[in-house]
């Protein structure tokens, strides 16, 4: 993984000592909360229900073993002992005090950590495949890219005033595990025919109160040449971006309103300027920077190992474990690249105990303690909010599922109904309308059953507490939106989204329901899907065969009373 150099480390030393004065200030009263504000928020702090959260970069989601102990002493220390991993490759800690988050930021410093541009209207942290360098369908290693794109933005001066908030996924696979059409910016990397590393662009992607997939804008673009392309991008959008209303402030609706072909004929023209400015722009990365940043990104030391059959893995397990060893393998472990090793994701979804996606301090350091023992002391995030240990052995799987379920880590539910993304929602955040969490506890109460979670096979299940769509209700299969109605709580129910290579966006049913009627309503759509699938058919499938309206009724027969009572 990518090592700080001198510049790099210094910058982030000289924003701890840079942050640490103006905490000061607004702790004596020499800074005002309004002009505090937007500093603290490109330092990733934010001002919550309760108390201030403190939202770390996972730059495109890579940890090491090192890193994550770290954060799990900054949730001793500061927070209450636990994280909660973002569906944007990020962590969150929920309950830190004012005065010492500059301390908390030196902590991080140590480890080469941050959390700039975590917040703000400025360019995000860049996310990506959870499984870049292993993937076995993977045409290129996104990772260089990344990081020469997120050195590049970093306190960009031209872009640290955008009309809005600005996000970047890059995906160099087959499969699309970044849900790439779903960001302002989306950057699919690809080699051409003679071998060049080239990339399609896609812009005007985004969910929360008007979602839509991103456009095709540019196809077969020199990997160089990126940073001056999305420049001339970049300007287009703060040039026209909309700043008169929050709502439509960004590039999404700035690209419905001129038309796909218009917005790629107006970058086009401000590139060619930018080219005119200078015949080989500045800014454009070389083969020496790739360099520079690639020797990071090199493989591990990899065995020479004979890939193994999943049967022979499974036949290691003793008779007693063999059936829930199985389970796991079949919805936990992915194919690698190299013979003789597999990709493996813990889960954070346990049943009903703790809200999807977090982590507590002690999980986080046993955590680490697996990926130093079995993969190489590297560690992902997925931004469906789990953790992945990229470079296992086979031979090994069997000893890292049974240290992984003595640490509650092992639920084999990737990809099942109870795989629930979820943001914080009321229960934290000052923006949601309603609570998240208690509805995912209630769901996974419901659907606690993993012989009947596997037969029902992949079902994604996404909740939002408020409209910004954190928990990207948008794109999955089942989406549920908490809204406010006269200081109420309702839940309002989207079906047909999909996120990957055939990406869409959920459609609202009807009415919202109220808490307590959430779990019957999904127990209705599940009825409804099994009743109606063919074969295996997976839920999306059969819905997009029959429409919303076997699934609508089914929804509204029982419920949809808008009887009073919530979830506690």
């Amino acid at each position: 993984m990518y090592k700080y150099d001198h510049i790099d480390q210094t910058l982030v030393d000289q924003r701890v000592i840079q942050f640490r004065d103006q905490v000061e200030r607004r702790l004596n009263g020499t800074l005002a909360e309004e002009e505090f504000r937007p500093l603290r928020l490109q330092n990733g702090l934010y001002h919550q229900r309760h108390a201030y959260m403190l939202r770390i970069a996972i730059p495109y989601g890579l940890l090491s073993a090192k890193q994550l102990r770290t954060l799990a002493f900054i949730a001793d220390k500061y927070d209450r002992g636990y994280g909660h991993f973002t569906t944007r490759q990020n962590i969150q800690f929920n309950w830190v005090e004012l005065e010492q988050t500059p301390d908390i930021l030196a902590e991080l410093a140590k480890v080469e950590m941050h959390a700039i541009q975590t917040s703000g209207n400025c360019i995000r942290n860049i996310t990506s495949d959870a499984f870049a360098g292993v993937a076995a369908d993977e045409y290129i290693d996104p990772r260089p890219v990344c990081e020469l794109l997120r050195q590049w933005s970093t306190l960009h001066p031209e872009f640290a005033h955008l009309p809005r908030k600005f996000k970047f996924a890059i995906n160099g696979a087959k499969e699309d595990r970044t849900v790439l059409l779903c960001h302002d910016v989306g950057i699919e990397l690809k080699k051409n025919a003679a071998g060049e590393l080239t990339a399609d662009i896609y812009a005007g992607g985004g969910m929360g109160r008007t979602p839509i997939l991103g456009s095709l804008i540019k196809q077969g673009l020199p990997w160089q040449v990126l940073p001056s392309y999305l420049t001339a991008l970049l300007r287009v959008y703060n040039r026209f971006g909309r700043r008169d209303n929050l709502y439509k402030a960004r590039i999404k609706i700035l690209v419905k309103a001129l038309g796909p072909e218009e917005f790629a004929r107006q970058v086009e023209g401000e590139w060619a300027n930018l080219h005119n400015e200078a015949k080989q722009s500045k800014d454009n990365f070389t083969q020496l920077e790739w360099e520079r940043v690639a020797k990071h990104f090199t493989k591990p030391a990899y065995q020479k190992l004979n890939a193994v059959s999943d049967e022979v893995v499974l036949a290691s397990a003793p008779e007693t474990e063999r059936a829930a060893f199985a389970r796991w393998l079949e919805r936990n472990v992915k194919p690698h690249q190299i013979p003789g090793y597999a990709s493996v994701i813990l889960s954070l979804k346990p049943h009903g105990t703790i809200a999807p996606g977090d982590a507590t301090s002690a999980q986080m350091n046993a955590i680490a303690d697996l990926a130093d023992q079995y993969s190489f002391g590297e560690l992902r995030v997925t931004h469906e909010q789990n953790l992945v240990l990229a470079d296992v052995e086979q031979t090994q799987l069997l000893n890292l599922w049974r240290a992984a379920k003595n640490n509650n880590l092992a639920l084999p539910n990737i990809g099942l109904l109870t795989d629930i993304i979820a943001c914080p929602g009321g229960d934290f955040c000052s923006l949601a309308n309603a609570k998240s969490l208690p509805i995912a506890k209630a769901i996974q109460e419901r659907f606690d059953n993993l012989d009947y979670l596997f037969d029902l096979g992949d079902i994604s299940l996404n909740i939002s507490g408020c409209i910004n769509s954190c928990g990207h209700h948008h794109v999955g299969n089942i989406g549920v939106l908490g809204v406010d109605k006269d200081g109420e709580e309702w839940y309002q129910i989207t079906l047909g989204g999909e996120q990957g290579n055939d990406a869409s966006i959920g459609k609202v049913i009807g009415p919202s329901f109220y808490a307590n009627e959430i779990p019957d309503v999904m127990t209705s759509l599940i009825n409804t899907y099994v009743e109606q699938r063919t074969g295996d058919e997976p839920f999306i499938e059969t819905y997009r065969r029959l429409g919303v309206t076997p699934f609508k009724e089914a929804a509204y027969k029982n419920n949809g009373k808008h009887s009073k009572g919530a979830i506690a």
